[in-house]
């Protein structure tokens, strides 16, 4: 036979044989007879070279698909990347700016705060963002910002009975000073409905407050209201920060005190652009509730009695007692400069005004 010629009559040249055998090694070639002695010369001769062998291809392929895939995850994760910003530009850029609208609120407060929080960036509040400028931008909205603790069993309530208290109590503080109803100057029927109506003070005051408000009966005492007519909220959001505490009160009844700050963005009734001033009337409250055993003292189911009421507030006015809170704009603010500084944000140090105290109007260090 000449050469290249098979026992079987086939002829195959050297390169043929060649492509075979790399073809074998991948495994898409169907496995031949019997090679020749020039078969097994040419595969002899392949084994020999540099980077030509079985081995080498072998090594070749996993390394080769190792960087296919690396590029198939960068181009993936490029194009989702394109997709966000596509969809959505705005919070891309937010990110980056560290100003997203969206972040997280401030983390609830457990405890008094050693100081208070630092100062912002002077910015004007707008009408689309009224906390802009203030510590309040970064509080949790409405109920979400006072912090209700763990319930355990005191004095004569069960655990389960404590956490209903606590429950109903901040329950007072949405009814009081953040149900939109009141704020616009609606009597606060469901605050007033889970106060003691056998506590004869408080019921005294209620009679008179909203009849012929005074220094000692002032309904701002207890409840956040604004006369409609001369005072629009701002959006629909009002920012709170605070805490629930409690421990066991006199003949065993469960007490608890309540210090929460109210942030609320006003601006005149009569006004409605865009360019309307902004004010920020704050209310710092604490309330010390006693909800009694009912075999010893006189009270009605699912009702506290009210042991004291203090609270702090600058920009709500400091004339005489209305009934309302009276923020100033204007030319109106000049009346509000001679009070006593407060920093309204500053939750450090204990709350100052009282039931009875006169005190001078606080007159805000920043709002």
């Amino acid at each position: 036979m000449g050469a290249g010629t098979e026992p079987d009559g086939s002829s195959r040249s050297d390169e043929e044989w060649e492509r075979f055998l790399r073809e074998s090694v991948a495994g898409v070639a169907d496995s031949p007879k019997e090679p020749s002695a020039r078969a097994r010369d040419v595969a002899k001769r392949l084994g020999a070279e540099p980077g030509r062998g079985m081995e080498g291809w072998r090594s070749y392929t996993p390394a080769r698909r190792k960087r296919r895939t690396g590029w198939y995850v960068v181009g993936l994760l490029a194009s989702l990347a394109l997709l966000v910003v596509a969809l959505a530009p705005g919070r891309i850029v937010n990110l980056f700016a560290g100003d997203d609208p969206d972040s997280p609120p401030l983390a609830a407060e457990t405890a008094r705060p050693a100081q208070a929080p630092p100062a912002e960036a002077a910015q004007r509040p707008t009408v689309e963002e009224p906390f802009r400028g203030s510590p309040a931008a970064s509080w949790a909205s409405g109920a979400a910002g006072i912090t209700v603790p763990k319930a355990g069993a005191v004095g004569w309530m069960s655990a389960a009975e404590v956490e209903r208290a606590l429950a109903r109590s901040r329950d007072f503080l949405v009814a009081s000073g953040l149900d939109r109803g009141v704020l616009q100057g609606e009597r606060p029927e469901k605050a007033i409905a889970l106060i003691n109506p056998h506590q004869k003070d408080v019921q005294d005051l209620l009679k008179t407050a909203f009849r012929t408000p005074s220094d000692k009966n002032d309904p701002l005492l207890l409840f956040s209201r604004f006369q409609p007519s001369r005072t629009r909220l701002v959006g629909d959001v009002v920012k709170t920060r605070g805490r629930l505490t409690y421990r066991e009160g006199e003949r065993g009844a469960f007490q608890v005190t309540a210090d929460v700050t109210f942030v609320y963005p006003v601006t005149r009734a009569d006004t409605g652009g865009d360019d309307d001033e902004i004010v920020r009337t704050i209310v710092r409250r604490e309330l010390v509730l006693s909800w009694d055993d009912p075999d010893k003292v006189i009270t009605e189911p699912g009702t506290f009695s009210i042991v004291s009421y203090k609270y702090d507030m600058t920009n709500g006015g400091c004339g005489a007692p209305t009934g309302y809170f009276t923020p100033p704009t204007g030319t109106d603010r000049r009346a509000d400069e001679a009070g006593t500084e407060v920093d309204p944000y500053d939750r450090s140090a204990p709350v100052g005004r009282g039931e009875s105290s006169g005190d001078e109007c606080g007159r805000a260090t920043r709002s």
